[in-house]
């Protein structure tokens, strides 16, 4: 099969779209491993789901390259490129099967109807889903739905799987309960996954890396523990989970909520004395935010333990240095590589 020929490394270099004064994207560059999980992550707008459309190919970029496996495919059309493609909304024929929607493209293929049967019966094993081919999609639920979503992209095998938000749609226990799936899928398949998404939970759940977009450019690429407890640019710092942000003479800095230690005021002075400002019951943890007497809010979070701690109440806070990371100003012509 196709998927077996070569390695299925991708490198982005240099990518630029324009739609008319609008720059879509801009220098964008990274590359994405053999056999990776890399996420492309980012608020609505910011360039990532431009960036997987010129992948795909349903775009072509005013500059810059793409590459798969060595080889040149920037100017290639959709179908002779060995990627597929899921979206959000399934895109599945209604009036087909499981089965037959599944085969499909292998049909268009030319591939016999026994080898299409064994072929479609695999891979519908592989996405947890033996014994629904003769169903209709309007018998399934969302995620099964999702997943014969997915059986149709993987049963060929491809070097790349291309997935555009593709969770979006699902309600929030369905969505984790996807996100553990479609990273135990990768892992088993061993197939390079390049996933667009704007909720940092899934980046950070799935991903192998994570590249971080704004405003057309990419702020940061890293390990999701790279991105989180070491954000290069306060953008990141502020969009990858929550963080505060602190100066400090001519430097900024980042802490994240749980690196914060909070103490009654009877406490020995070490830290920062400070006046509690609102409690936030959260389930299994609160947030406290803090006014400090330097002038900063503070979020800091702690695990329900049974203690409370009421608005109005005077207290210290603290961290450690190492748990400071400084920030820079984004620097939106840098196009950073994964090696």
């Amino acid at each position: 099969m196709a998927g077996d020929a070569g390695t299925s490394e991708v490198r982005v270099e240099g990518i630029r779209k324009a739609y008319g004064q609008v720059v879509a994207v801009h220098d964008v560059g990274f590359t994405v491993g053999d056999g990776e999980f890399f996420t492309l992550l980012g608020p609505s707008g910011s360039g990532k789901t431009t960036t997987l459309r010129i992948i795909a190919g349903f775009e072509q970029p005013d500059a810059g390259h793409v590459t798969l496996g060595g080889e040149e495919i920037t100017w290639k059309p959709p179908y002779a490129r060995d990627v597929n493609t899921v979206f959000q909304d399934y895109a599945l024929f209604p009036h087909m099967s499981v089965a037959d929607n599944i085969g499909y493209g292998l049909k268009v293929k030319g591939v016999s109807r026994g080898e299409r049967k064994q072929q479609v019966d695999d891979v519908l094993r592989t996405v947890r889903l033996d014994g629904y081919g003769e169903r209709k999609p309007i018998q399934l639920s969302g995620g099964q739905r999702q997943r014969v979503a997915l059986a149709r992209s993987i049963v060929n095998r491809p070097r790349v799987l291309l997935l555009d938000e593709p969770l979006g749609a699902l309600d929030l226990k369905l969505r984790q309960e996807m996100q553990v799936f479609l990273k135990s899928l990768q892992r088993e398949l061993g197939m390079t996954f390049l996933y667009v998404t704007h909720d940092q939970e899934e980046a950070l759940t799935m991903s192998d890396h994570v590249a971080v977009f704004n405003e057309g450019c990419i702020e940061q690429v890293g390990s999701p523990n790279e991105v989180y407890e070491r954000p290069a640019t306060e953008f990141v710092a502020g969009f990858v989970g929550t963080s505060n942000i602190l100066e400090r003479g001519s430097k900024r800095f980042s802490v994240r909520p749980e690196r914060i230690e909070l103490a009654g005021a009877g406490a020995a002075a070490a830290g920062q004395p400070g006046v509690v400002a609102d409690v936030v019951f959260v389930g299994a943890f609160t947030r406290i935010l803090v006014d400090t007497d330097a002038g900063d809010r503070l979020t800091l979070v702690r695990q329900n333990d049974g203690s409370t701690v009421e608005p109005g109440a005077h207290v210290h806070v603290r961290w450690r240095d190492e748990d400071a990371y400084e920030i820079t100003t984004p620097n939106n012509t840098l196009r950073q590589e994964v090696r």
